[in-house]
């Protein structure tokens, strides 16, 4: 498991921070996943529900792609802070590049959770699962 601590670039909104998390895609390192979400977000002054949410969307998200991650590859996280919110992107290597289905309970509840959502896939079957994450009272520029 690697973490590349938070590094100040210039954005479009000033200074930002970005981590990369990338760790084995199983199930038994998510709870370091959710750690570094709430850490994360507590620097951005979400209230304490807002974490938790983030949190669990993040869960949710690494859930559905763990399904259809190729074995021995890594689950790899980067999250991007701003002013604004946060943007958390979730990939995994898969065998046939299958987005997450948006019709179903799971999808439903991310998108409650983090508020806005997307998913793509790469030219090599990576499937990527973004969420934006905005604080209440903070619209997106």
């Amino acid at each position: 498991m690697t973490e590349e601590a938070a590094a100040p670039t210039a954005g479009a909104t000033g200074v930002r921070d970005a981590v990369t998390v990338r760790m084995p895609a199983d199930s038994a390192y998510l709870s370091v996943l959710r750690t570094a979400t709430a850490g994360l977000a507590a620097r951005l002054d979400f209230t304490l529900d807002e974490i938790e949410d983030l949190r669990i969307g993040v869960d949710e998200a690494c859930a559905m792609l763990l399904s259809q991650a190729l074995p021995g590859t890594d689950l790899t996280t980067e999250f991007e802070l701003n002013g604004n919110g946060m943007r958390v992107a979730v990939s995994v290597l898969t065998a046939d590049g299958r987005l997450p289905a948006r019709d179903t309970f799971a999808w439903t509840v991310l998108s409650a959770l983090a508020g806005d959502v997307n998913a793509h896939a790469g030219p090599d079957d990576r499937v990527t699962i973004v969420l934006h994450k905005h604080r209440d009272g903070v619209e997106s520029a």
